[in-house]
């Protein structure tokens, strides 16, 4: 049973104009297609006992795209081009993610869900990559996913799943600046950008810049949240 964070914003469909949480289907296919079962988490308000309800119920969690994180968050002002902030959301995932690591857990990160993971732990982001390396080629806008080459750091977890090297499909205009408390970076663009960060020791903490749901012809991250979920289950049980 594998748990994936959702949006919550204004949605349009036939005649409807309301706020809706939701999440792009690819996102769990990619779950249901490695053998997982997806439960959607949508933000919501946040206390211990719903927060620890849901985990309960959970044999894996995936921190999704999306938003930016309020800069609140790592002690900085915002960017011109920082989204504004979705407190509930930030909230909802902050609060799941301690909860996640404190039991042990398995969790996926995929694009922002890299950067709650590196928030979370006391690191911070580059709000606006144009501004650091002068060119917008991690996002190029339009939807368009951009190809880029990511290496990984021999001897992680990352590179035993996708091997030396991969085609990451990136939109993202944010960043990893300082590396949180115990993470290390397992993979780099061809411009230095971190792709990718793990936490040593956990059972399963992973968490990459890229979108491996927009190539659900390469399901190794997902079979691997799936895989780390079915070791949890027996475990627990």
């Amino acid at each position: 049973m594998v748990g994936l964070t959702s949006y919550l914003e204004r949605v349009q469909t036939g005649i409807w104009d309301i706020p809706a949480g939701y999440l792009p289907a690819d996102y769990f296919q990619g779950v249901v297609a490695a053998g997982g079962a997806a439960v959607l988490l949508p933000p919501q308000p946040v206390d211990p006992e719903t927060v620890g309800a849901v985990l309960d119920s959970l044999d894996a969690l995936v921190i999704t795209g999306g938003y930016d994180l309020d800069p609140a968050a790592y002690g900085q002002q915002p960017h011109p081009s920082t989204d504004q902030p979705r407190g509930d959301r930030d909230a909802w995932e902050f609060a799941l993610l301690r909860g996640a690591l404190d039991r042990g857990l398995p969790v996926l990160g995929i694009c922002r869900g890299a950067q709650v993971l590196n928030v979370a732990l006391g690191g911070t982001l580059h709000q606006h990559l144009p501004d650091v390396l002068g060119h917008d080629g991690h996002r190029t806008g339009n939807g368009v996913f951009t190809r880029l080459p990511v290496r990984t750091a021999a001897g992680s977890r990352l590179a035993a799943l996708v091997g030396e090297s991969t085609a990451a499909p990136c939109y993202h205009h944010q960043a990893i600046d300082k590396v949180g408390e115990g993470l290390v970076v397992s993979a780099w663009d061809p411009d230095g950008v971190v792709e990718a960060l793990e936490l040593p020791g956990a059972p399963f903490v992973l968490a990459v810049q890229w979108h491996p749901e927009q190539s659900l012809d390469d399901l190794r991250l997902f079979a691997a949240i799936v895989d780390a979920a079915r070791s949890y289950a027996a475990g627990a049980s």
